[in-house]
């Protein structure tokens, strides 16, 4: 019985992890792209304005700037208006989240890999 509810315990959590990458608007989505992934490295440190996180890519100022918006709905970038110019940083809360949640699912993971393996080997 206890293996039985093990296994529906483990279906339940991937269908889970499914449906929060697949859930639209989310920072998972936000992050789903290479650019908007290396994004955040950049502004990891400092804020910035969009021109100055330009010049870490190939791609035009309003490439970027779309990408910026993107991560700003998704919660992982926020937004500070000075006259002109728009200074954005990272959203250090809602990363930490993002990593946490990775750590964990990882850590899951490996444990379920590493339960496998010693059953397998206790069988033999």
């Amino acid at each position: 019985m206890g293996a039985q509810s093990n296994l529906k315990f483990k279906y339940l959590y991937h269908i889970l992890i499914i449906y929060i990458l697949n859930n639209i608007g989310s920072p998972w989505n936000a992050i789903a792209d290479d650019n908007r992934r290396e994004i955040p490295l950049v502004l990891k440190k400092n804020e910035l304005i969009p021109t100055k996180i330009a010049k870490h890519f190939s791609f035009t100022l309003p490439g970027v700037s779309s990408h910026l918006r993107i991560l700003k709905d998704a919660g992982l970038t926020t937004e500070k208006k000075e006259g002109k110019n728009r200074f954005y940083s990272l959203n250090k809360k809602k990363t930490l989240e993002i990593v946490q949640f990775f750590e964990h699912m990882y850590g899951y993971s490996l444990n379920s890999l590493k339960e496998y393996v010693e059953n397998k080997e206790n069988k033999i």
